[in-house]
Parts: C-alpha cells; structure tokens; sequence
C-alpha cells in the first residue's frame, strides 16, 4: 500500500517535565520532530480534508500529551507519545518521534530521546 510522509520540525512547546528541584517547580521548552508515514488509502481531493489524514490533529495529540501533567523522565514522556499516536491514528503506519531539552546543558544544542514504532 502506498504511503504519504507528514513531519513535524522543532514544534515548540513548554513542558513540565524533570526530576530536578528547578524542574519540579516551572515549565521547560521542549522541541519536538516527528514523521508519520501513513496510509494511503484514497485518491486526495483538494476540496475535502477527509481524504487526507490532518495533520492538526497530529499536532494537537502531541501538545496535549506533552503539556497535560508533570513527567518524571523524558523517557516515559516519550512512550506516551507514541502510544497515544499509533492508537488514535490508526492509518499511521510508523511513527519516528524525537522530543529534546534544549536548555539541558550549557554545552550543546540539546538533549532528548528518540523513538520509532511500526505496524
């Protein structure tokens, strides 16, 4: 079956995520990158978005579940995402899921975690 690619660069939002004292007590911004092949399972028509998965939808999964509640371990924040995607988006085929910590460390860009999931 034939697949489209959606992707997500650097989506920024502010999380409350970490184990430290200075993390426990505000939010933290997180970047997160994301591809989803998906389905392909009809032809598109420009005029209706139900022949296309939407990607809002996608974009909003992610934000709700990184901004809902306190998580412990980036980790843990990670596998709920891509939990959440591949049950309620059932045309997506594989999930690649990337979420870092830019303000981690002093010396690099970043730090975080990256996964991938299939059906």
């Amino acid at each position: 079956m034939p697949t489209r690619r959606i992707f997500f660069n650097r989506l920024a939002l502010d999380s409350r995520i970490g184990i430290l004292e200075h993390e426990l007590r505000a939010t933290q911004p997180l970047h997160v990158d994301a591809e989803f092949d998906v389905d392909v399972t009809q032809q598109v028509h420009d005029q209706r978005i139900s022949t296309v998965l939407d990607y809002r939808l996608l974009r909003n999964a992610i934000v709700e579940e990184c901004t809902q509640r306190h998580v412990n371990l980036l980790e843990t924040l990670i596998e709920q995402v891509a939990e959440r995607l591949m049950r309620e988006f059932p045309d997506v085929r594989r999930v690649r899921i990337r979420i870092s910590k830019p303000l981690a460390f002093s010396d690099c860009e970043a730090v975080g975690i990256e996964i991938e999931r299939s059906r």
